[in-house]
């Protein structure tokens, strides 16, 4: 089953299954006491032949009907939209929603409080269906592909995590929702060549640096009344963001979250329902930006972390210098919850009986992850992770916070899906899928270099088999190096490249990673925002004075340097080739930003400023500044259909290298996406390639 199917039960004491078979509950204890929760032939609808393929489901409320979400089509990054079907577990009746609208265009259906309603989004509209009766109210008329209500644009979705826009007040009266106003927000045309016999464009909405986001507000609609509020989210530019609302557990009113344009203030904002009139119970500045809860929560900002029946809450914060967690009360008083000076990195689950936050920490290594807990009763933070246990650790908490699903995993050992009691951490059901390194495997290796300029970098080696320190061996560096992501991490495959086709340590290949300042390590905030407005020339800095040190190794044949990275790593490829020719004589760019006044301006703007105030940061930290001063060899790998990188940055940057000539290799997917990956034989093919230019340009074997 995979994770992100997973879906506890109300009590938490099982999980359902989705299979050919139909729906199960899985007892993760007693497996004997796993339940057929519905048959595959209760999910084929009359007059079909097949059940339905149902992706997620929900429990309404009375727990007589189930809400199937199935015949799921992607949305951007998901597969979020669809056909709903409610099942009526008396009757054994399965009935389709949303009669009348189009097909597989229904989005984020849920019941309402009390069970007799559910509300959806179709063709960026919201309605509101009676269970009983099927008649449907349309609760927005203004949708289009411009005006979207109740879910969000592109870059929205990409960068803040949202997807669900709209919530059900606690009565069932209400509807509040998001809507978003993209008409000045222009079309980027990406073509299709291969699909007919006519090329065609494929639009997708998207603001890119620079140019102001879609203006978005917050409406509340009564549904017994008929009519609209607007919500004044006092917004002092008019090109702000709202990432995060939801209700007041009362119901009088709203509470949500504001960011201005730079993203480096916070409000929380409390609204009321009936006026929509609003007050900041909160504010937060940063000299760089401030993340949202997306960054601490799987991505995903939804939900409002509720303490003490309503009156205060869960919030977390980088201005003490490290992320910490506090609680908030609806006066806006706050309070330090994590006084130690290490950061949280993600909350895991709020166990209201206990009054205990769990929540994921690695105090003295940053590529690591283990669970901590404390209690809001005063007393500091204890790991609950064994003191044995070594690596990344993953945790699915059940919602009583008794047991967990436990993942652990480091460089040589994998061992998933085993099954812990909290906060003792006994094992009760030992781990059910183990994978170990082969003792042929080469193993990785994490070392820490300090460069010259007094930083200390993590990093991993994977040495070639029958190493020879006195011989001279090729090194290829696999580089991330933005906010979003990091490389060097003690999990389960790290030091395996899954482009090479081969054994790159049987090859003679010595292969590294170093985590530069910016990557989202749980390292401090000073580590993380260094690179405010340096992106592209801190992080390309560190890299390669890393790369120096990395060579006084002694076995490093520094003829044969190569490096390579997708997306922001695509774009690290780039700046280390054009910046530093000298040290890096082979680059493979796969998806790269090689302008970053071509990316979206949610991104960009979070992690650089705005252009209009500093526009210099922006083309220095660029690839492209740089083109004219490659040496090395270079592939410029890229998707014609790349929504989120678009393939425009391959071609700027082809033109500045043919300017220059400067000779290049170039492989284009058509209609491939950011991931690369549709189509038969994508895969493989990139593999291929990749590997068959590694070895050319960068030969392996020691000297």
């Amino acid at each position: 089953m995979a994770v992100a199917q997973l879906q506890w039960t109300a009590d938490g004491t099982g999980f359902y299954s989705f299979s050919k078979d139909g729906i199960g509950i899985i007892n993760p204890i007693q497996p004997e006491k796993n339940v057929n929760f519905l048959t595959s032939k209760e999910l084929i609808p009359i007059g079909a032949n097949t059940a339905l393929d149902v992706q997620s489901f929900q429990v309404s409320p009375t727990g007589n009907s189930l809400l199937l979400f199935a015949n799921t089509q992607r949305v951007w990054r998901e597969n979020t939209r669809g056909d709903y079907w409610l099942f009526d577990k008396q009757l054994k009746t399965l009935v389709q929603l949303g009669k009348g609208l189009p097909a597989a265009s229904f989005m984020f259906a849920k019941f309402s409080p009390d069970g007799t309603q559910v509300a959806y989004v179709s063709k960026h509209n919201i309605y509101v269906e009676d269970i009983k009766t099927k008649e449907i109210k349309q609760i927005t008329t203004d949708g289009t592909d411009r005006i979207i209500n109740g879910t969000f644009d592109w870059a929205y979705e990409e960068e803040f995590g949202t997807q669900d826009g709209f919530r059900w007040s606690p009565d069932g009266t209400k509807i509040a929702f998001w809507k978003q106003d993209a008409r000045q927000t222009r079309n980027f045309l990406m073509i299709n060549n291969t699909d007919s016999l006519y090329a065609f464009t494929i639009p997708v909405e998207y603001p890119k640096v620079g140019l102001p986001p879609s203006p978005t507000s917050i409406w509340i609609h009564d549904i017994k009344k008929d009519n609209d509020i607007k919500v004044n989210d006092l917004l002092s530019a008019t090109d702000g963001y709202i990432p995060r609302m939801e209700w007041l557990t009362d119901g009088k009113g709203l509470i949500f979250q504001t960011l201005n344009r730079k993203q480096n203030e916070s409000k929380i904002v409390v609204s009321n329902a009936s006026t929509g009139q609003s007050n900041v119970i909160h504010t937060e500045q940063d000299k760089a930006w401030i993340d949202i809860k997306s960054r601490w929560n799987d991505g995903d900002p939804a939900g409002w972390d509720w303490l003490n029946g309503g009156k205060e809450f869960i919030w977390v914060s980088e201005k003490g210098g490290w992320r910490q967690i506090y609680t908030i009360d609806l006066q806006g008083k706050e309070k330090l919850v994590t006084k130690e000076p290490f950061d949280i990195i993600q909350i895991e689950m709020f166990d209201a009986k206990t009054q205990t936050i769990y929540f994921s920490a690695s105090p003295d290594n940053a590529t690591q992850k283990y669970l901590y807990k404390i209690s809001l009763k005063g007393g500091k933070a204890s790991r609950v992770t064994p003191s044995g246990v070594q690596g990344t650790n993953n945790y699915t908490i059940s919602p009583n916070g008794k047991i967990a699903l436990f993942n652990s995993s480091n460089t040589g050992y994998r061992a998933a899906n085993a099954v812990v009691s909290l906060p003792e951490h006994k094992e009760l059901v030992p781990a059910q899928q183990v994978a170990k390194a082969s003792a042929q495997d080469a193993k990785t290796e994490f070392f820490q270099v300090t460069t010259a300029d007094g930083v200390t970098l993590d990093g991993w080696v994977v040495k070639p088999k029958n190493f020879d320190p006195t011989k001279k061996y090729p090194v290829v560096f696999y580089v991330y190096g933005e906010p979003a992501s990091q490389t060097v991490t003690d999990a389960f495959g790290t030091g395996k490249n899954r482009l090479y086709m081969g054994d790159m340590a049987a090859d003679g290949y010595v292969y590294v990673s170093l985590e530069n300042r910016g990557a989202p390590a749980p390292k401090g905030s000073e580590w993380r925002k260094s690179i405010y407005r340096n992106i592209g020339i801190l992080n390309i800095r560190d890299q390669a004075m890393g790369a120096k040190e990395v060579f006084k190794w002694g076995f490093i044949d520094t003829t044969r340097v190569a490096v390579w990275g997708w997306s922001g790593g695509g774009a690290s490829t780039l700046n280390l080739l054009g910046q530093y020719p000298d040290i890096y004589k082979t680059g493979i760019s796969i998806a790269p930003v090689t302008n970053q006044l071509l990316y979206d301006n949610i991104y960009q703007e979070r992690y650089m400023g705005l252009p209009q105030e500093n526009e210099e940061d922006f083309l220095k930290g660029s690839a492209i500044s740089y083109a004219k001063n490659v040496k090395g060899n270079l592939l410029l790998v890229h998707g014609t259909g790349d929504d989120n990188v678009h393939y425009q940055n391959a071609e700027v940057y082809i033109n500045e290298l043919i300017k220059y000539n400067i000779p290049f290799q170039m492989m284009s997917y058509p209609n491939r996406s950011h991931s690369i990956s549709e189509g038969q034989g994508t895969s493989k093919h990139l593999a291929l390639i990749y590997t068959r230019f590694l070895k050319e340009n960068c030969p392996p074997g020691a000297k």
